[in-house]
Formats: C-alpha cells, structure tokens, sequence
C-alpha cells in the first residue's frame, strides 16, 4: 500500500508540474536527473530557493541495477532521517559480500552486508523524500545552456517534444555516465563498462549472498555477481568497453551458472553502462555555476561498480554548497559554491585514486592468485575500501 501512495505522490508531482506553455520558467537550482544524486542535491539546495527537477525518461523510472543498499548510503539516509519502508526490502533483507574465483573454486566470504532491494521501487520511494521540496519535470531533456547578461543561466529542454527554457542561478548536472551536462562544459566523455542483467527463476536455493564472480571462461568479463531476490536470482554480468556480442556471451554465461546454481530461465534482461575512469581527471565537481554529481562528475567506485553511495554522497556535497551560497552568483560566491563542493568531495576523490592504484592488481592474474593466500583479516580490511 505504501508503495502504490508513492508512486500516486510522483504521478501528481509530475503531473501537476510539467511544462504546458512557452512561458520562460525561473529557479533557483535546476537538477538535470533524478537518481540518488539529484534527489539529494535537490533536497539540500531546496533551503536557498526553488528547485526544478528534470528527467529525460518517464517517472518512476526502471533504471537496471543490482539494487545493494551499502552501509555509507544507510548512514547517509539515517542522516536525513529517511527510514526506508519494509516493503522496499526483498528476501533475503540482508546480503553478505562474497568473492568467487570460479575458475580456481574459492570463495571468500565477508561481513560486508547490504540491503537488498529492487531499483524502481527504491527510486520511487527515493523522490517521495523531495515531494514538498521541488517540481518535477520528466520525459524533459537537457539541450544546452549558455549564460545570460544578468550572469545567470538559460538551460534549453525538450520537454514531451516542446522546446522550452528555464533561467537558473545553478544547474546540477546528475544525468549519469553519459551526462549531457558533463559535455556541455567540454569535457571528454567516459568510457563506459556495458552491464548486462537477467532477472531468473529459481529452480532451488541460492546461498543468502551478493556473489561476486569472475570466470576467464567468459573473455570480455570485468566481474559478475549473483544476488538472490525473492524468488528470483538476478544475474549481472558487467563487461569492459569496446566489447562486441554482449548478449551472446550473456547467453553462454547463464548456461555456464546453471550447472553451478539453481537458476533456470530468464525472465527479464536489461542493460545499462557505467562509467570507467581513465585517471583520476576523469573527477571533476564543476565549472562556474555548474556542479556535477554522481557519475557525472566521476563519483563511482572504480573497483567494485558501486555507485548509489557515491552518488549520495557527492549529491548531498553540491545541495549543501548551493544552499550555503545563497542567494546571488556573483564572482566570489561562485568560487565559494564551487570551492566548498570540492572540498567536501575531495575524499571521494582520494578513495577513486587509491582503488585505481589498486585495480590492475586485482583483475591481474596473479592478483586473483594472491587472493588465495591472502589473510581473512585483510580481505575484510579491502572489502571495505573498495
């Protein structure tokens, strides 16, 4: 019942808010997005003016994900004094991480737990938090933006195939891998890992896990994991860029884990890309009265592909630095704004550049060798970090 007053909530949201004229629309902080990131850069931002979401795709939207709740994002929730409903979560409610060397048959268990949810529900339940708090625009795309004479900024949409534009003090670019926004400020675009899921039916038990796998036998697999969801077994298989035949090798994977586990046929597939850093420049907080978020602005772990805590993280960072500038956008407040997002995320930034000091070691060969004489203690102390 809860969930279906959500998603009543987001229909009206959208529905009472989107655009039906040429009228030019002003706001204090336009969000381009509205996964974690920009809910969150939203929510904080809301306190210096009006918000102004928007999503190219129809809300509630079906983004595919593994749906790991990490502890960082559940301290973040609790934070905000967000408690996530019970019927958000599945059985089992709890994951434990797990690696699996297939090819060598060993595994190594972790206290790592997650809480185990479906996306769409969660994303839902997500925008719930900002409904008091900011309009919301969907199937709207980002077009452009060039700054005004009054030093603001004139952000061009399409919004359900009208042309329309909104004036703003600050726009947020959380529009993902492949961000319009990131481009727009000239910056190079990712590279981007392909993952691809299949939700399948369970032919019998699957151990109580986040299953992190990887198998030579598949070529162009980084990792695979296996989580099971309530009477399902979802399946992710995520594969470096370039690769060619994705959903050829996806076939041949499952046929190999259904000797291994009780999986049985596909009910479901969907693909998504996520983004793979190049270097540490690939993390950039903004330009001028542009801040970046989530993977936009580069904040994804490069070792384990997790990203909702990142993305939190980094939306929170950039709602506060709006929301602590005020209002106006002269010179100094926008070095201020911009300043206080890059300091605030600058340990996210030091987190990638370790993990990406440390991921040639683990997918090397001789890495994945060395795990196996590894100390329990210290693969905990890793697990953690990456």
């Amino acid at each position: 019942m809860l969930l279906l007053a959500v998603s009543a909530i987001i229909v009206a949201m959208t529905n009472a808010t989107s655009p039906s004229s040429t009228e030019e629309t002003h706001v204090h902080t336009l969000v381009v997005g509205t996964g974690p990131a920009g809910i969150l850069a939203a929510y904080h931002a809301a306190s210096a003016g009006p918000v102004l979401m928007v999503d190219r795709f129809t809300l509630p939207r079906d983004k595919s994900c593994g749906g790991m709740i990490h502890p960082l994002s559940q301290d973040i929730f609790a934070e905000m004094g967000a408690t996530m409903p019970p019927e958000l979560l599945l059985e089992p409610e709890e994951v434990f991480f797990r690696y699996n060397d297939w090819d060598k048959k060993r595994s190594y268990d972790t206290k790592l737990g997650f809480l185990n949810v479906d996306r769409k529900p969660f994303d839902e339940w997500m925008l719930s938090l900002i409904a008091d708090k900011a309009d919301i625009w969907d199937a709207c795309e980002y077009q452009g933006h060039e700054e005004t004479p009054d030093g603001r900024l004139r952000v061009r949409l399409n919004a359900r195939g009208q042309e329309r534009a909104v004036t703003c003090d600050w726009l947020v670019g959380a529009d993902g891998s492949r961000s319009r926004v990131r481009r727009a400020l000239g910056l190079k675009p990712f590279d981007c890992y392909l993952t691809v899921q299949d939700y399948c039916l369970r032919t019998g038990p699957v151990d109580a896990v986040f299953d992190c796998f990887w198998a030579e036998e598949i070529p162009d697999l980084a990792i695979g994991y296996v989580i099971p969801k309530n009477e399902r077994a979802l399946v992710g298989l995520i594969y470096y860029p370039g690769t060619k035949r994705a959903h050829e090798q996806q076939d041949h994977a499952l046929e190999m884990l259904r000797e291994r586990l009780n999986i049985g046929e596909s009910i479901k597939r969907e693909a998504w890309s996520a983004l793979k850093h190049r270097s540490v420049k690939d993390i950039v907080s903004g330009q001028g009265q542009v801040l970046l978020v989530g993977e936009a602005g580069g904040f994804l772990s490069p070792t384990s592909g997790e990203g909702i805590s990142w993305a939190l993280d980094s939306g929170r960072s950039a709602g506060r630095a709006i929301a602590a500038g005020g209002a106006g956008t002269s010179a100094d407040t926008v070095e201020a704004v911009q300043a206080q997002h890059r300091r605030d995320t600058a340990h996210l930034r030091r987190m990638i550049s370790w993990r990406l000091r440390i991921y040639p070691v683990m997918t090397s060969r001789w890495g994945k060798s060395l795990l196996g004489f590894t100390p329990k203690p210290l693969i905990e102390w890793i697990t953690r970090r990456i």
